[in-house]
């Protein structure tokens, strides 16, 4: 089935980790350095700046909010109105941090790119961090092709994380401590198809963003896709929220390079309802 989407926000320069969250969508504007929420009608309200690249969003069981800082590869938690850190990632992310989860715990799951692929370098896989509530971090897998989106299903008990180069989402059994074990390819994807950000759905489905596609895709565990929603531009990541967490929230782009997104200026927010409503985490 193809679905039609609808403008909810734009003007941006470009958008990563989409979460719904009191009855907004926070989202980071990763090339225009802030945190902002946008209500469904498409009321934008700036959250905090951070001129290091925001990336993934979570929070901790107290409500407070945790924020990937990209380019100096730390995790920092939002205290009233400024940002503190909460954890130095710098000891196992070889290249920017990304993407992130974080669990019912607190603890947070947080990816790198393992390299500089915009520079030309040679490929490096990556290691997940694993980020305990106390801000302390330890290596929660390894060898990763560029760890990106991240979902927990709603017992608890898995997490299925993205590997964009690998073309294919890979899942592990998580432990009472949050350690991950039992890794497994969830689903093997078309080459053309380099998963960015995920989301779960009650069916246990997974949409996945696939920008260089223009669209994303409804994957079940094994690979069948069973829906996609195309856009005009690149589809960089994707969340279920609104009302029943039944419409899907979809961050798209005309740029993904940061010169190119900060003067193009073509990320939006787009939308479109779904018949299966989200589930789990984020």
């Amino acid at each position: 089935m193809t679905t039609t989407l609808r403008v909810v926000a734009d003007g941006f320069h470009f958008l990563e980790g989409p979460r719904w969250r009191d009855g907004r969508l926070w989202v980071s504007d990763m090339h225009g350095g802030q945190v902002v929420a946008v209500t469904p009608e498409g009321r934008v309200e700036p959250i905090v700046e951070l001129p290091t690249q925001p990336s993934g969003l979570g929070w901790l069981p107290d409500g407070r909010l945790l924020v990937v800082s990209m380019t100096d590869r730390r995790l920092l938690r939002l205290e009233g109105s400024r940002l503190v850190p909460h954890a130095d990632l710098s000891g196992l992310a070889t290249f920017h941090c990304n993407d992130m989860v974080v669990d019912t715990d607190g603890r947070a799951y947080v990816g790198n790119f393992g390299y500089d692929y915009e520079a030309g370098e040679a490929f490096r896989s990556a290691v997940l961090a694993l980020v305990h509530p106390d801000g302390s971090v330890e290596a929660a897998a390894d060898d990763l092709a560029f760890p990106n989106g991240m979902v927990i299903t709603p017992d608890g008990g898995t997490l299925v994380v993205a590997e964009t180069f690998a073309h294919r989402l890979t899942a592990f059994t998580i432990a009472a401590d949050g350690r991950l074990a039992g890794r497994r390819t969830w689903a093997s994807l078309d080459e053309q198809v380099y998963p960015d950000g995920i989301c779960l759905d009650a069916e246990g489905a997974i949409w996945v963003a696939s920008p260089l596609t223009n669209e994303a895709i409804r994957v079940r565990e094994g690979g069948t896709v069973t829906d996609r929603v195309a856009a005009d531009r690149h589809v960089i990541a994707c969340a279920l929220g609104g009302a029943g967490r039944r419409t899907l929230f979809v961050l798209a782009a005309t740029g993904i390079p940061r010169a190119q997104a900060r003067a193009q200026r073509g990320a939006l927010i787009l939308a479109a309802a779904v018949g299966v409503p989200g589930a789990g985490l984020p």
